[in-house]
């Protein structure tokens, strides 16, 4: 006998559809559960490590020796995980998070490799906070920390900012958090020096949209390109516009491959204008508007956006990763002034 069905298609679909959702919900879970465990046994071996180096008389350069033996035997007897390079990380994990309740079941063993690898502890709890506060997959953390994330914030900030930052990680309350100095597009891979047109720029950014979106940072959801606004007869076209999700505004992107010149703060205020009148709606802010240049005289800027009340930043890009160790320094003189 041929069983007749009693239920629409699409009613079997919410079926389906329902199944589904109780198995990824469920094997979230289960991952995160693992997760879990996996993290704390791997702070308890750490703290056993630690103790057990503590207590003895060996003397410091017993501690290699002794990673080297634990590796040998360990593998022996458990298999993989405990090659001497994760059992460095594993004693580090207890090192620096010493309260094991501390450890975020949101990161996995790999983020806390990542994490481990950075020495200064401020630096260490930012890229923390901030991995977990926008989802980093290992690999973009990976690339934020290439990029020099945390000290080109840093830079804007004072020794309590930059406290702030390290504790509680990138913050947006206000649009001026949304600016960074540089921004790194070392992504697009275009090799110095070049010489591309604003268009081509504005063509290799959508077609990297994903790693452009996470140079930007939370909360911006693409909007379009060459967004038409029309005055009278004439045509105005704003490179990139996007929509801030925290900030409830738009945000307005013009690209330059010089230097930014004060008519160009002109016309960002122009476009701040209609967009605020014309585009906006019932529970959107007032825009904010990017000038992205590859380079800028802040002495002109500062006299071009001279009375200025609109909310225009004029910030510079740069299409390599930047100097490290130069930023550093500079981040250690504002954080250790007086």
């Amino acid at each position: 006998m041929k069983l007749q069905p009693n239920h629409s298609d699409q009613t079997y679909q919410e079926l389906i559809n329902r199944v589904g959702d109780l198995l990824n919900h469920g094997r979230q879970a289960a991952y995160q559960t693992v997760n879990s465990i996996l993290l704390k046994t791997y702070w308890e071996i750490g703290r056993h490590i630690v103790e057990y180096e503590q207590h003895g008389s060996e003397k410091a350069e017993y501690g290699s020796y002794l990673l080297d033996r634990l590796s040998n035997d360990l593998s022996k007897a458990y298999g993989k995980g405990f090659s001497r390079s994760n059992l460095i990380y594993i004693r580090k994990l207890y090192m620096n998070y010493p309260i094991g309740q501390t450890l975020s079941d949101q990161l996995n063993w790999s983020h806390y490799c990542e994490l481990l690898a950075i020495e200064d502890e401020l630096e260490r709890s930012f890229y923390e906070k901030q991995t977990i506060r926008e989802r980093w997959s290992v690999r973009e953390l990976k690339r934020q920390k290439k990029s020099a994330l945390f000290l080109r914030l840093a830079l804007s900030k004072d020794k309590a900012g930059i406290l702030q930052l390290a504790k509680e990680g990138q913050v947006v309350e206000k649009p001026a958090d949304l600016i960074r100095e540089p921004y790194i597009l070392e992504f697009l891979k275009i090799p110095e020096p070049y010489h591309l047109s604003e268009t081509e720029l504005e063509k290799r950014l959508i077609e990297h949209l994903q790693h452009f979106l996470l140079e930007l940072g939370k909360g911006f959801a693409f909007i379009g390109r060459q967004y038409r606004i029309t005055l009278g007869n004439r045509h105005h076209y704003v490179d990139l516009v996007f929509y801030h999700r925290i900030l409830k505004c738009f945000v307005l992107i013009d690209l330059k491959t010089e230097e930014a010149a004060y008519a160009d703060v002109g016309q960002m205020n122009m476009y701040l204008g209609y967009f605020e009148k014309e585009e906006n709606t019932t529970g959107d802010n007032p825009p904010i508007g990017i000038v992205l240049a590859r380079e800028k005289d802040d002495i002109l800027i500062s006299y071009a956006l001279h009375g200025i009340t609109s909310q225009l930043f004029i910030s510079k890009y740069q299409v390599y990763l930047p100097n490290e160790a130069e930023l550093r320094a500079e981040v250690e003189r504002i954080y250790f002034e007086e």
